[in-house]
């Protein structure tokens, strides 16, 4: 199992969501993000109750860690988390990213992943303040904060998520915590640069990476390059 809290947090890091691939050929996609430079591959779970969507599960994840030993950065957009976090675990997940909102308690759930051998990250929906996730930051590896409504790959991005974002990074170095902030939903080459200068350190991207016009590499690399904003509207 790859353990996020190895990970820095000084620098970008690019993780993309395989919602945006050709799911025919999934496994192929995965290879091909790590291969073009990808730190690690975001998978979006979702239920069709806690977002009106419904993606894929543990069988699908089991299938493709044959292909990969990158780091599966796993979003659970469901509402029962604590309830299948095992499953996921053994399907090959390294990192289950839980709602704040969802429908069971937050610290049973922590728990609940704890207890599978994952990281645990929490998110936070759009109309969620950056405050609500303060009293979890020591108990947690990383922090996700939605930039579009869960639930839909291709939206466009919510700037008015920055302030949020600022919010929990300045919290995080205030308390000298090694936690990943993660942004998700309309990130491009443009648009990271806004997001890193804000705090952001790990980067969600499906659409701008799996269909970007020049490719797998010139995506990942445009996402890399905001590096050098990090932290710079703190």
């Amino acid at each position: 199992m790859s353990d996020l809290r190895k990970l820095p947090t000084d620098r970008i890091l690019v993780s993309p969501s395989v919602l945006a691939c050709d799911f025919s050929r999934l496994g192929d996609e995965i290879e091909r993000a790590g291969d073009a430079g990808a730190d690690v591959i975001h998978l979006d779970v979702m239920d069709g109750h806690f977002v009106p969507n419904i993606s894929f599960g543990p069988p699908v994840i089991r299938s493709v860690r044959k292909r990969s030993g990158m780091l599966f950065d796993t979003h659970l957009m469901i509402s029962e988390p604590a309830r299948y976090a095992k499953a996921f675990a053994d399907a090959g997940c390294d990192h289950l990213t839980f709602h704040l909102e969802c429908s069971e308690p937050t610290d049973r759930v922590i728990d609940a992943i704890r207890q599978t051998g994952c990281t645990v990250g929490i998110s936070l929906k759009p109309a969620t303040p950056a405050e609500a996730v303060f009293p979890w930051l020591d108990r947690i590896d990383l922090v996700l904060v939605m930039t579009v409504e869960p639930g839909f790959g291709g939206q466009s991005f919510m700037a008015d998520q920055m302030t949020k974002c600022a919010a929990v990074k300045r919290e995080i170095l205030r308390r000298k915590l090694h936690v990943q902030l993660e942004a998700d939903g309309g990130i491009d080459g443009k648009t990271v640069r806004t997001v890193a200068a804000h705090g952001v350190n790990m980067i969600v991207a499906g659409t701008s990476v799996f269909r970007h016009p020049e490719g797998l590499d010139v995506a990942i690399a445009e996402l890399h390059a905001a590096t050098a904003l990090l932290d710079s509207e703190l």
